[in-house]
């Protein structure tokens, strides 16, 4: 999607029924700054997560309910980065 010379920025954030968001921006309104802090998050979320998931990996203990929950997390969290890698890369074009 483009808006002029500029591509439509991709949020990482999806409307209410699971569509892809857009905004049509310079780059630097509220609205971008507000994307940039989500993007973020979802990366930092993740980051957590992957230590998490290695040690509950190390935990002989774990459950096949513990580890189905956190597999469940990590679908979401690869989702979220997914879609924040998305947009930075048709940003970079």
């Amino acid at each position: 999607m483009r808006h002029g010379a500029r591509p439509a920025r991709l949020l990482p954030w999806t409307g209410p029924e699971g569509r892809p968001c857009y905004l049509l921006t310079d780059g630097d309104g509220p609205l971008s700054r507000i994307a940039d802090v989500v993007e973020t998050t979802h990366l930092d979320m993740a980051e957590d997560l992957l230590d998490h998931a290695a040690a509950l990996l190390a935990d002989a203990r774990a459950t096949p309910e513990q580890l189905r929950f956190m597999l469940h997390r990590m679908r979401e969290a690869l989702t979220d980065v997914h879609r924040v890698a998305e947009s930075r890369g048709m940003r970079s074009r």
